[in-house]
C-alpha cells in the first residue's frame, strides 16, 4: 500500500506548559541510511518528553523536533543499508525523536523484536527505560549479584524497571516513594525494602536497613538536596549513578570521603549518547532482558493510556507524580 503524503503528530508550538501541546498535520519524516520508518501503534510518555515541551532538553539538531523517544509499531520503509528488518515487521524501538507521530524514523540498530507474550501497547513501554536501567545500572554502575541497590523514585517506569531487573541479577533492591500505595506496589514487583520519603529519612533508613554498611551503587534521578544524602547513603566502593537532576544540579559537597572510601561518580543522558553505544545497548537487551519476559521473570506496569490529541494531558499526570509505571499514547492501536 502507497504510504499517505502527511501525517498528525504533536506540535509544542512555544516552550511552556502543558497545554502548549496540540495535535498538527505534517509530512512523514525521510528515512534516511540505515533507518526505518514505522507506522506507529502506541508512544510511551516520559519525564525527557517533558522537558522538552518546556524547552529546557532541546533535541540533537539531526533529529526530529517532534517530541517522543519510544515507539512501537509496525516497519512500513527501509533505508538503505537496512538488512535486519523487513516492512512489515513489528518492532519497538528507541527514537532520536519523533514518537508522538503517525509515522516515526528511527536506525534500524535501534530496534527490537515485540518480546514474547508482549503487545504493541506493552512493548512501546520498555525502550526508553529499559535503555536507560541497563546503560546506567549494569554498564556503567557494575551491578554485580549479592551487591545492594537504592533506586530513587521507585514507582516511576525507571524505578520499576529497575527494581525487577536488579532483582532478577541478583540484587538486593532498596527503593524510596512517595506513599504508602506507591510503596506496597514497588514491594508486590519485587524490592526488597521501601522507604515513603515523605515519612522516612532515607539516609536513616539505609543505614538501618544495611547494619549502617551502606549501598553499593544508587540510581538517582533527583539530585539537589539528594546528591549529599546519596554519598553518605554508599558503602566502601559505592557508585552512585545520574541520570537526571529533578531536584537541581546543585550541591554543597565534602569530596574528601569520596577518596577514603572509594567512591565513583557518573551519570549519563542516553539521548546524547553515541548510536553506537546504544545499538551495543539494544543487543544486550535483545540476548539478556528479552527473553525474561516469555519466561514471566519481568512485566510492563502501564498505569493509563491517553489518545494522541491528549498528550496534553498525558504530560499533566506525569508532572503530577501520581501515577505508578508508564503513561502511554495511542496512536494507531
Amino acid at each position: 500500500m502507497p504510504l499517505p503524503t502527511t501525517m498528525r503528530y504533536v506540535n509544542a508550538r512555544e516552550p511552556g506548559p502543558p497545554d502548549v501541546l496540540s495535535l498538527a498535520e505534517g509530512p512523514l519524516p525521510a528515512t534516511r541510511e540505515r533507518e526505518v520508518l514505522i507506522s506507529v501503534s502506541y508512544a510511551g510518555v516520559n519525564r525527557p518528553d517533558c522537558l522538552q515541551r518546556a524547552g529546557a532538553y532541546p533535541p540533537p539538531t539531526d533529529a526530529s523536533p517532534v517530541i517522543g523517544l519510544e515507539v512501537a509499531g509496525t516497519i512500513v520503509a527501509c533505508g538503505s543499508g537496512v538488512t535486519e528488518w523487513n516492512v512489515g515487521d513489528q518492532v519497538c524501538a528507541l527514537t532520536p525523536g519523533g514518537g508522538y507521530a503517525e509515522y516515526c524514523a528511527t536506525p534500524a540498530d535501534f530496534c527490537l523484536p515485540i518480546p514474547e507474550p508482549l503487545n504493541l501497547l506493552e512493548a512501546a513501554s520498555l525502550p526508553e527505560n529499559y535503555f536507560t536501567v541497563w546503560n546506567n545500572v549494569f554498564d556503567r554502575g557494575h551491578l554485580a549479584p549479592g551487591e545492594t541497590a537504592l533506586f530513587h523514585g521507585g514507582s516511576s517506569g525507571i524505578g520499576l524497571t529497575a527494581i525487577q531487573l536488579g532483582k532478577r541479577f541478583g540484587a538486593t533492591v532498596i527503593t524510596t516513594v512517595g506513599s504508602a500505595d506507591k510503596a506496597d506496589y514497588c514491594l508486590k514487583i519485587g524490592a526488597d525494602h521501601a522507604i515513603n520519603y515523605r515519612e522516612q529519612d532515607f539516609v536513616a533508613e539505609v543505614a538501618r536497613i544495611t547494619g549502617k554498611r551502606g549501598v553499593d551503587l544508587i540510581l538517582d534521578m533527583v539530585g539537589g538536596d539528594y546528591i549529599v544524602r546519596n554519598l553518605k547513603s554508599l558503602a566502601i566502593d559505592g557508585r552512585l549513578v545520574f541520570i537526571g537532576f529533578l531536584g537541581g544540579g546543585r550541591a554543597e559537597i565534602d569530596w574528601r570521603p569520596l577518596m577514603v572510601r572509594r567512591l565513583t561518580v557518573t551519570g549519563s543522558t542516553l539521548r546524547a549518547s553515541p548510536d553506537a553505544r546504544k545499538a551495543e545497548i539494544a543487543r544486550s537487551l535483545r540476548e539478556r532482558v528479552w527473553p525474561l519476559f516469555a519466561q514471566r521473570e519481568l512485566k510492563p506496569v502501564i498505569h493509563r493510556v491517553f489518545p494522541l490529541a491528549e498528550a496534553a494531558a498525558a504530560h499533566a499526570l506525569m508532572e503530577s507524580s501520581q501515577h505508578i509505571g508508564k503513561i502511554m499514547l495511542a496512536i494507531n492501536p
